[in-house]
């Protein structure tokens, strides 16, 4: 992964109204995924796609060399942080707090959905790359990222065990809602994801009823919240 693409990913932000101006790579990286996007459609994802883009971007190798330096695993990480903040920029219009937790978490998911088949063939082709073995580490960890942000914007701010799980539960939610609409369509996601999370929240009800962690474990999985995302709030 690059510096750039993936381990220094831009925090989501909800309702933030100003855009920092975009510096050369930033630019650079836009223009290489809209021409991986129209690519895409004739062929898989690839470092050779990510090459490919490059070129029709007007990029010199170098240059490339710079911006994705891992090809078709920075290129699939731009696309899916693409779709992450497209989708967040839609929910912007939503207010999660006239829904109940269960409707914020369906809508999230539908809307990242269908942000994600705004470019339905990039996203097939990117989909099967992320789920080849080298690649599996990478996919979770975008849709780790894509679960919290979905997350976040639903209000949540746990920094304890449930930190982890939601985003867990959610990522995985997401992630076969989203096969089923590219294998079957709008209606069978729409099936699977309300049967999806008729089982979490069966699982949630039982899960309350466990004994909660103590001492040092759950110590550790607050300062692992905190660590990452700040302390809680009330």
């Amino acid at each position: 992964m690059s510096p750039r693409a993936s381990a220094h990913a831009k925090p989501y932000v909800v309702g933030m109204s100003a855009t920092p101006e975009p510096d050369w790579a930033d630019t650079a990286e836009t223009r290489i995924l809209d021409q991986a996007v129209l690519l895409a459609r004739r062929g898989l994802w690839s470092d050779r796609l990510a090459r490919r883009s490059a070129e029709a971007a007007g990029l010199s190798p170098a240059e490339a060399e710079l911006v994705i330096p891992y090809g078709g695993r920075d290129l699939a990480a731009l696309l899916v942080r693409r779709h992450d903040s497209r989708a967040l920029e839609r929910l912007g219009a939503v207010d999660p707090a006239n829904l109940k937790i269960r409707q914020r978490i369906r809508t999230a998911v539908a809307v990242r959905v269908e942000a994600a088949l705004d470019d339905e063939a990039a996203t097939r082709a990117a989909a099967l790359f992320l789920a080849l073995p080298p690649n599996a580490a990478l996919g979770l960890r975008l849709g780790w990222e894509t679960a919290d942000g979905l997350w976040r914007w639903a209000g949540d701010v746990s920094a304890d065990e449930n930190h982890y799980s939601k985003r867990a539960i959610l990522g995985a939610v997401l992630g076969s809602t989203l096969a089923v609409r590219l294998a079957a369509g709008q209606a069978a996601a729409e099936t699977h994801l309300d049967r999806a999370l008729q089982q979490v929240m069966r699982f949630e009800t039982w899960k309350a009823r466990l004994p909660k962690l103590s001492g040092l474990a759950a110590e550790a999985a607050s300062a692992l919240g905190r660590a990452r995302y700040g302390a809680a709030r009330t």
